[in-house]
């Protein structure tokens, strides 16, 4: 297992008490706790903690001098786990956020349902908020008609385009599907000898999505576990997604999604796909104006800084 901290040391100690009842009753798990270069005293706070509550026999603590991004604290783990041989060779590596804590059983869930099953290469379990009710974690790979329908928010766009949602109603059973968030994500080891590492051009965002867009390529199904259950704290760590969100989305999320896009579908679907943003985004602004009621301040600086970054991005390619 790897957890990636970023200056969230609280909630990420909290994560190691969830885990430690599953640790002690089962064989095999061995957790390495990444602190990504937080620079907050976050990694003095998990090392302490470590020691303390003796945690060591099944925590390995490896902090970072930088902060990478996701993918490149994960990387910093799953790459010396991959060079190990005989039993110490993981069969499957679990990301998992800082900002969660995990139910009974989520983990050895996971294992059983891919222990069988050599096509799955991918498995997440079922995210919930602190009050229970359930986060969307198992999406369709963005495409132009998922931007369009994503930013517009009408309820007759998203009739239509209901193929192309990109985070579809929650389902109650397993069931394939495109990826699953990377807050829970197990990833079976054939898999990262197959494709490689996560792709650390990623800064943070996007980098599940291409993870499992490489892996289906290569011949291995994605699926979502709801009996694997986490509770998922949202966005501790970026202030961008979840209940916490107060920031503006900040640059590496529009650098992360141009990159996803001109990556697999190249620029040209690149720029359609930010053609598509635009008009969608545009509808709740004009449904706005329509009914009388004053654009809010956020709306507009979501419209502007889009086309800003995406601009920037363009011109300096």
């Amino acid at each position: 297992m790897v957890i990636v901290n970023y200056r969230t040391a609280k909630l990420a100690a909290a994560c190691l008490r969830s885990l430690e009842p599953e640790v002690r009753t089962s064989t095999g798990i061995h957790v390495v706790m990444v602190d990504g270069g937080s620079a907050d005293g976050s990694a003095e706070v998990l090392a302490r903690t470590i020691e303390e509550q003796g945690y060591g026999s099944w925590v390995t603590f490896l902090p970072l001098d930088r902060n990478g991004g996701f993918a490149y604290a994960n990387n910093q783990a799953i790459e010396p786990a991959l060079r190990e041989v005989g039993r110490r060779r993981p069969r499957f590596v679990y990301l998992l956020n800082p900002d969660t804590e995990v139910f009974p059983n989520a983990i050895r869930t996971l294992v059983e349902f891919m222990r069988d099953r050599p096509e799955i290469g991918i498995a997440g379990s079922r995210c919930e908020n602190e009050d229970g009710t359930i986060r969307r974690t198992a999406f369709r790979f963005h495409s132009v008609l998922g931007e369009l329908e994503r930013e517009a928010g009408l309820g007759v766009v998203s009739k239509v385009l209901a193929p192309w949602v990109v985070a579809p109603p929650v389902q109650d059973r397993p069931h394939p599907t495109d990826w699953v968030s990377g807050a829970a994500m197990m990833v079976r080891t054939e898999v990262f000898e197959q494709i490689g590492l996560l792709d650390d051009r990623y800064f943070l965002y996007y980098e599940e999505t291409d993870f499992a867009r490489r892996s289906a390529e290569a011949g291995f199904e994605c699926w979502y576990v709801p009996e694997s259950r986490v509770v998922h704290y949202c966005g501790q760590s970026t202030g961008v997604t979840g209940a916490s969100a107060v920031r503006r989305v900040p640059r590496y999320v529009y650098e992360s999604r141009q990159r996803y896009f001109s990556k697999h579908h190249g620029l040209a679907y690149a720029a359609v796909a930010n053609a598509a943003w635009m008009v969608g985004a545009c509808v709740p602004l004009i449904r706005q104006g329509v009914r009388r009621k004053e654009p809010s301040s956020r709306s507009f600086q979501r419209y502007t800084d889009f086309v800003h970054h995406n601009f920037a991005l363009w011109t300096t390619r």
